[in-house]
């Protein structure tokens, strides 16, 4: 029998290893509208998010939204909408991403404060499903399909 890394790339997945840091978080590279940036994976987070200070760095055309952030330590905090955004994650790509943003800075905080360094955002749940996400904690990395 393969291993799973094996049978994932047979199928057409792509690979993207993950870095875990002092919160037990774990961290990747992703590009949003062409911007390089650090991610959280959240699969407790059903919204990819972007702090509000990196909305100009990555291109994002916000308005404000019904949702609101919750988790995290923080509940009902406001939060603006930017849809029809591309994700580039390893070989893997979507072009219409909708991105939360709103107050990053509790999550940073929590970063620093275990000598981590500061994200950008977090990768949630939608984009795990649109790339029917397979995570591998044993080998620290996760798989998305290629679509």
């Amino acid at each position: 029998m393969g291993s799973l890394r094996q049978h994932l790339l047979e199928k057409g997945y792509v690979r993207i290893p993950l870095k875990s840091v002092g919160t037990g978080h774990l961290k990747f590279d992703a590009r949003i509208n062409g911007v390089d940036g650090e991610f959280i994976l959240d699969t407790g987070a059903s919204n990819t998010c972007i702090g509000f200070e990196d909305l100009e760095r990555f291109k994002l055309f916000a308005e404000d939204s019904d949702i609101k952030a919750a988790g995290a330590g923080a509940i009902d905090m406001l939060t603006q909408l930017s849809q029809n955004n591309r994700i580039e994650i390893g070989d893997w790509s979507t072009k219409k991403a909708s991105i939360v943003l709103f107050d990053l800075s509790h999550v940073n905080t929590a970063l620093t404060n275990h000598d981590a360094e500061p994200v950008s955002g977090i990768i949630g749940a939608d984009i795990l499903k649109q790339g029917k996400a397979v995570i591998d904690y044993q080998y620290d990395c996760f798989y998305l399909k290629k679509q």
